[in-house]
């Protein structure tokens, strides 16, 4: 059996699923979030303003924008604005923080447009993709063409304006131009990461096949390091890092994305749809070749392994998705993967203990670490 052992380039330290409730800081994550979304609801709102002249149709895809910017955990946010106090503890004006770490919430939902549309998938957050939205309201409207590639074509325009949008946030978050500068230059970074992690994955399902280190470089540039790494770079890079600290941050980051995403993986695959938002087994319907995915493939009977791979990407009903289910775990995939995640926990766990940083930036580090590789959904 294929085991996934993660690079180990640091020494290890406590692990982070190990933390417990009592040691987290008193930072106040609901009230962030609720910061967040004021903050990019004002911004929606000054584009309603600008677009309204375009017309109705122009002002529905404003409508999509402020429903795909609406929600979420705010992860990403969370590590910019640690990163960034985790080098400037005070800061007199939060206000302009919180618009630079809004506009990685902008990055975040341009990416799932596309990444909705790329899956073929049906729902985010419980509610109907973007593509799939636009194209029921081509069909209700009776028009003319094809509603499967109007909604194509809105999806795709969706997540260029929000891409657009995140840039411009960032650029005029208030921060001086000579301080925004380092951090753009990071943030050019993780666009041009994500999008080409995107075509790695793109191009790893057309070939319908994946060993594990592919599946982990899709993973690890797709959605690792935009998800945490590059936003405490670009926190700290705000807030006017050396190269040094950036290095220290990446060992924290880095490790930390990877296990953020293995677990977005599982949760793909085993995640109860009504915490998730999505069907049971979605990733396999939609034929993700992910490292679970390959450990299992990998890991299982040929016969079993045959049955995955030939199910993979296919439309399963409620019992076959079982059987795979099945499949996956007995294969000691499902192990493997929570293995790796704890292990890679543990290694962010030993860098953040060593970092320069402030102490209550560590501490509410440590508590988002073990959020994001604990979660449910």
């Amino acid at each position: 059996m294929a085991c996934y052992a993660p690079p180990d380039n640091h020494q290890t330290g406590p692990s982070l699923l190990g933390m417990t409730r009592a040691a987290e800081p008193a930072w106040d994550a609901d009230d962030f979030r609720a910061r967040i979304q004021a903050v990019l609801d004002d911004f929606l709102a000054e584009q309603a303003e600008r677009l309204a002249p375009l017309g109705p149709d122009a002002l529905r895809m404003h409508a999509e924008a402020r429903r795909a910017v609406s929600g979420g955990k705010r992860f990403r946010a969370a590590f910019c604005y640690w990163g960034f106090r985790a080098v400037r503890p005070d800061d007199a004006e939060p206000d302009r923080l919180l618009r630079a770490c809004a506009a990685l919430e902008i990055l975040h939902a341009s990416a799932l447009a596309h990444d909705d549309l790329m899956d073929a998938s049906d729902t985010r957050r419980g509610r109907p993709a973007t593509h799939r939205a636009f194209e029921a309201e081509h069909r209700k409207a009776g028009w003319t063409g094809d509603p499967e590639q109007y909604g194509a074509a809105a999806a795709i325009l969706l997540g260029d304006l929000l891409l657009s949008w995140a840039d411009e946030l960032l650029r005029r978050c208030g921060f001086p131009l000579d301080e925004v500068a380092p951090a753009l230059e990071l943030f050019d970074r993780c666009r041009s990461e994500v999008i080409t992690g995107q075509f790695l994955d793109v191009s790893v399902q057309a070939r319908g096949a994946a060993d594990v280190d592919a599946a982990m470089r899709v993973l690890r540039y797709k959605s690792a390091k935009y998800s945490v790494e590059r936003p405490l770079h670009i926190g700290a890079a705000l807030a006017g890092a050396s190269t040094e600290l950036l290095d220290e941050l990446s060992a924290v980051g880095l490790p930390l994305g990877e296990a953020f995403q293995l677990r977005d993986d599982l949760l793909g695959v085993f995640g109860d749809p009504s915490v998730t938002g999505k069907p049971a087994g979605d990733d396999l319907v939609e034929g993700k070749r992910t490292v679970l995915v390959a450990l299992a493939l990998d890991g299982a009977p040929a016969t079993d392994a045959a049955m995955l791979d030939r199910s993979l990407g296919t439309a399963l009903d409620a019992p076959a998705v079982t059987r795979l289910l099945e499949i996956i775990d007995s294969s000691g995939a499902h192990a493997q993967v929570e293995e790796a995640i704890a292990e890679l926990a543990t290694r962010s766990r030993a860098a953040l203990d060593r970092a320069h940083l402030d102490d209550e930036a560590r501490a509410v580090l440590r508590s988002l670490a073990a959020a994001v590789t604990d979660r449910s959904v």
